[in-house]
């Protein structure tokens, strides 16, 4: 028995005396390897050839190839990174504990960087929520790993209270491999405005977390025609503005909404009103279940999905991308859960479950 591996797929066939098809001997030693060919000599290739194509061995050959190519495009449509949310592609890994980092190539950023996965080298700019390693730990591999790429130098928005310990890791880092750690580090604080992209700008608001901690809104900027000049026709218009006279108001447009690691009391800050209602919000939801209570969850500074739950009221957005669940649950505990929360509000409810096991795996 001859058994040809083919990927996913194995051909068997069986060589006899019986069978027309003999193995076919390559190169016979008692001539050239390449010899001439005779006028009426047919080549053994051609010989080969056609006893295989008489055997259906290359039938077999070709169906094995086709299902290996079905099972490459199912496997690939199952680990298709990012999810569709309301015009953005939203990748990443959120684990309570473990890691965090969300991925938004649109914004070309990423919010925290627990590790460091491979689509975030690409991103230009990083928002570190906070200190804790499962959120900051892979900056210094993503900033050595854009230099080794010859990317430019990041920009890395930081809490301001946490810059000069986060420049002293860098250091370290830059001593212990002898290389250079170049970014931009910026100490952007609550209520402050950074542009960037020209239609583009990140405002940071205040969380809740057992150390000190905020989190993102980014906002897209557009100009729209003052309300006293709307009854004017585009001539009248166009006149107006060559002579100088600002006849739009700029409007910032909450897009996306971060958290990272928070307790529920984000959502009753009057002055985070845009990040509920921004079109995506994307709030951590550690805790699912009865085995840790609301009191708990808040003594370690995270969220309850009870809590989202009671609060429902106050989500304005056209999604909300849940994440940072417990290592605890597996996918069937975060969709039920999920769920819960879908009953509530009117914005779609989506978890992040990468990373995370399956009941049935």
């Amino acid at each position: 028995m001859t058994i040809l591996p083919l990927g996913h797929s194995t051909l068997q066939f069986s060589l006899t005396t019986n069978s027309p098809f003999k193995t076919p001997q390559i190169f016979p030693f008692h001539q050239p390897i390449f010899s001439p060919k005779q006028p009426n000599q047919v080549s053994l290739q051609t010989h080969v050839v056609n006893a295989i194509k008489g055997s259906g061995y290359l039938s077999e050959i070709s169906k094995a190839i086709d299902y290996e190519e079905q099972y490459r495009v199912a496997k690939s449509q199952v680990n298709r990174n990012g999810l569709d949310l309301e015009g953005y592609s939203i990748e990443g890994v959120s684990i309570g504990g473990h890691e965090t980092c969300i991925i938004i190539p649109e914004f070309k950023c990423a919010f925290d960087i627990g590790r460091c996965p491979t689509r975030a080298i690409h991103q230009n700019f990083v928002f570190i929520t906070h200190a804790h390693l499962d959120h900051i730990g892979g900056l210094p591999m993503y900033i050595g790993s854009r230099g080794l790429y010859n990317l430019k130098p990041p920009t890395v928005f930081v809490p301001p209270c946490i810059k000069d310990d986060v420049e002293k890791l860098l250091d370290v880092h830059e001593s212990l491999g002898q290389v250079e750690l170049n970014c931009e580090l910026v100490a952007l604080d609550v209520g402050e405005t950074y542009e960037i992209r020209n239609d583009l700008v990140v405002r940071p608001f205040k969380t809740h977390h057992v150390i000190p901690s905020q989190g993102y809104v980014v906002y897209s900027i557009r100009k729209k025609l003052r309300k006293q000049y709307s009854h004017m026709n585009g001539k009248q218009i166009e006149k107006l503005k060559k002579s100088g006279v600002e006849i739009t108001d700029t409007i910032l447009a909450p897009e996306v909404a971060f958290t990272g690691d928070t307790t529920s009391d984000f959502m009753l800050d009057p002055l985070n009103a845009d990040a509920l209602r921004a079109k995506v919000l994307i709030t951590e939801a550690t805790f699912l279940d009865d085995s840790t209570s609301v009191e708990q969850a808040r003594q370690h500074g995270h969220t309850h999905i009870s809590e989202l739950i009671e609060n429902a009221q106050w989500i304005r957005n056209k999604t909300v991308l849940l994440t940072h669940f417990s290592s605890r649950y597996n996918i069937e505990d975060i969709h039920q859960a999920a769920s819960r929360l879908q009953s509530k509000v009117s914005a779609k409810v989506v978890p992040l479950t990468k990373g995370f096991k399956s009941l049935y795996s």
